[in-house]
C-alpha cells in the first residue's frame, strides 16, 4: 500500500491552463508527486473534431499511464466534455475531469436555481455544463457565455485593471441581467481572473472555481482509495511539454503560483501518437 501512496498523480491539458488545477491540488495535498503534461504541440483542443480530441486525450493518457500514475486528472474542459467516458473505460486508474466537480458544487450553493457558466467558445458550444446541470435538475435555469478574451488576458498577465474589468463587464452583463446567483468558471485559465470577475459580478454571486472543485474531488477520490501520500510537504510537480518549453516556462509560474523549475520537452519521436 505504501508503494501505491508514493505513486504520482497524472494531470494533462492541451496547454498551461491546467496548472491552476495543479496549484489547487498542491494547496490541498502538498505531499503528492504530480506529473503534468501540457500538449503544447497541439493546443488548442477546442477547435478540433470530437474524434481528434478523443485521440489526443487517449495519447496523453498513455504517456502518463506509462509513468505508473495512481489517478488521472483531465484538466481540460474540452477533453473532459468529449473523452472522459472513453478514458475511464481504458484504465482501472480513477479518472477525474473538470466539469462534474464544478457542476456538483454549483448545485450545492445555488439558492434560486439559476446558474451561469462562462468558458471558451468551444466549451460553451459543446453545452457540456448545461447538459450536466440539467441531467441533475431539469428545471434549473442555465445561462452560458463564451468569453474568448479571457484566455489571452490570463496568458499575458493582464488579470487586473481596466482592460480585464471592461471585458468582464461586457461578458458578465447578460448573465447578471438574467438573475443568476451562481457562476461557474468553466475554463482552467479563468481562476487567474477570479478577482476581477468577482468584482464585476458582485458579492451576491457565488463563484464556483472548477480548478478548486476538481482538486477537492481528487483529494476525496484518493482518500476513498486509501492512496493519499502521507507526507505533509515535499511533493513536487514534474512538467512535461510536447513543444514551446520557453513560452510555457515564462507564463506557467503565474498559473502554478510558484516557480516551475525544470521543464522536460519530450522528443516527439518518443511520444505515443507517433507509434503507429
Amino acid at each position: 500500500m505504501s508503494a501505491e501512496k508514493d505513486r504520482p498523480i497524472g494531470v494533462f491539458d492541451s496547454g498551461l491552463g491546467g496548472l491552476t488545477v495543479v496549484r489547487a491540488i498542491r494547496q490541498l495535498m502538498p505531499g503528492e508527486e504530480i506529473l503534468y503534461f501540457g500538449d503544447t504541440a497541439r493546443v488548442p483542443y477546442g477547435t478540433k473534431s470530437p474524434e481528434t480530441v478523443t485521440r489526443f486525450a487517449r495519447e496523453c493518457f498513455t504517456f502518463l499511464a506509462r509513468r505508473n500514475i495512481k489517478l488521472l486528472v483531465v484538466a481540460c474542459n474540452t477533453a473532459s466534455a468529449i473523452a472522459l467516458p472513453i478514458l475511464t473505460s481504458l484504465t482501472p486508474v480513477p479518472v477525474v475531469g473538470v466539469i462534474l466537480p464544478g457542476v456538483s458544487a454549483a448545485l450545492r450553493v445555488t439558492r434560486k436555481r439559476s446558474i451561469g457558466v462562462v468558458g471558451t467558445e468551444a466549451t460553451i458550444g459543446s453545452r457540456a455544463y448545461a447538459r450536466a446541470l440539467h441531467e441533475r435538475d431539469e428545471d434549473l435555469r442555465v445561462d452560458s457565455q463564451a468569453c474568448p478574451l479571457f484566455v489571452p488576458l490570463a496568458e499575458e498577465g493582464w488579470v487586473q485593471g481596466k482592460v480585464p474589468e471592461l471585458a468582464a463587464q461586457r461578458y458578465l452583463g447578460p448573465l447578471l441581467e438574467s438573475g443568476i446567483d451562481t457562476l461557474i468558471l468553466g475554463c482552467t485559465h479563468y481562476p487567474m481572473l477570479k478577482q476581477v470577475i468577482a468584482q464585476v459580478a458582485g458579492p451576491e454571486i457565488h463563484l464556483v472555481d472548477s480548478a478548486e472543485e476538481t482538486a477537492a474531488q481528487t483529494q476525496q477520490t484518493l482518500a476513498e482509495m486509501k492512496a493519499t501520500n502521507p507526507r505533509s510537504t515535499g511533493g513536487r510537480c514534474h512538467v512535461f511539454v510536447s513543444d514551446a518549453a520557453q513560452r510555457f516556462s515564462e507564463i506557467g509560474g503565474a498559473f502554478l503560483g510558484e516557480p516551475l523549475g525544470s521543464i522536460t520537452t519530450i522528443d516527439q519521436g518518443d511520444l505515443p501518437w507517433y507509434e503507429r
